[in-house]
């Protein structure tokens, strides 16, 4: 039996881990005590729910590609306090009674400060390594954990909801903007705690969340919310080449075409099948060459 390829759009539920979700949508779609390789994109804390992208098979190739995206997020932030884990799962580390003070156009300013490029301190609770150890690991060991700040986007928020001393914010960002840091900040500039209450990914990448399938749809009828590579790569332009051009590519091989702009990545397809990633750079000759990058195996018939 041919094992599964492609990508799976979970709505991972709050309570299970990025790679305990990995691994059960694995589970579900080997069967029979196999093994099938998966990865996922972008990481949800275990308090988080929403959109966890989920490659299957050959698509795990392809994984890194998904990693530069834009996300957004709904997220509840609660004034009144702050953990050490700047969520509600840590231990309280501070109360604060100003928030009661706050109008909602201080509030309203504040959020709108942080639209734009900005540094952020990512959480000492965190996958971030340090020395080659885990940052979550090295806080919780109680060891000191300074991490340097990093550049991140912030494009829009807005404020959805305000039930004092909570707040509910959509954030689209960057990669690697941290909503708890962001939560933590927040608060620090309103002069009160700022403590993540609830996190949702509602998008990764421009995939909407019309495409998400819980746990309980998979179960049911798996292979009907499997995506072709194709789907996941299809931010990248096409270069169509005929079957004895691919068969070179596959082989490692590059071609030279007629016409084609110069392009890095590019989505190599052969009847109306995705079989790798390359690049076209210039040739030697007036016509552009087509290095393959990434090959998926068995797509196309060798002969």
């Amino acid at each position: 039996m041919t094992m599964a390829s492609g990508v799976v759009f979970l709505d991972k539920p709050v309570g299970m881990s990025s790679r305990q979700a990995v691994n059960a949508v694995a589970r579900i779609f080997a069967g029979d005590g196999r093994k099938l390789k998966a990865g996922h994109t972008g990481t949800l804390d275990p308090l988080a729910s929403g959109m966890l992208p989920i490659l299957l098979g050959q698509a795990t190739r392809f994984a890194s590609m998904g990693l530069e995206a834009d996300k957004v997020y709904r997220i509840e932030i609660d004034l009144s306090y702050q953990t050490d884990t700047l969520d509600e799962e840590g231990a309280v580390q501070a109360r604060f009674e100003g928030w009661n003070q706050l109008s909602v156009t201080q509030i309203s300013d504040k959020v709108s400060s942080f639209i734009g490029d900005i540094d952020q301190v990512p959480p000492a609770f965190s996958a971030i390594r340090i020395g080659g150890e885990r940052s979550y690991k090295l806080a919780r060991s109680g060891a000191a954990v300074e991490i340097p700040s990093r550049r991140v986007t912030i494009h829009s928020i807005d404020l959805l909801n305000l039930a004092m001393p909570k707040l509910e914010l959509r954030v689209h960002c960057s990669k690697g903007t941290y909503m708890r840091a962001l939560a933590r900040d927040l608060g620090e500039a309103l002069g009160c705690g700022g403590c993540i209450t609830a996190l949702r990914r509602l998008q990764t990448g421009g995939w909407e969340s019309s495409w998400l399938v819980t746990m309980e749809q998979l179960a049911q009828n798996a292979m009907a919310h499997l995506h072709p590579i194709s789907f996941w790569l299809r931010h990248l332009p096409q270069v169509v080449v005929d079957s004895t051009q691919a068969a070179r590519l596959c082989h490692g091989q590059r071609v030279a075409l007629k016409s084609a702009a110069l392009v890095d990545p590019v989505m190599m397809m052969c009847g109306g099948l995705c079989f790798g990633v390359g690049k076209v750079e210039a040739g030697n000759s007036s016509w552009p060459v087509l290095h393959p990058l990434r090959v998926i195996p068995g797509v196309i018939p060798l002969g």
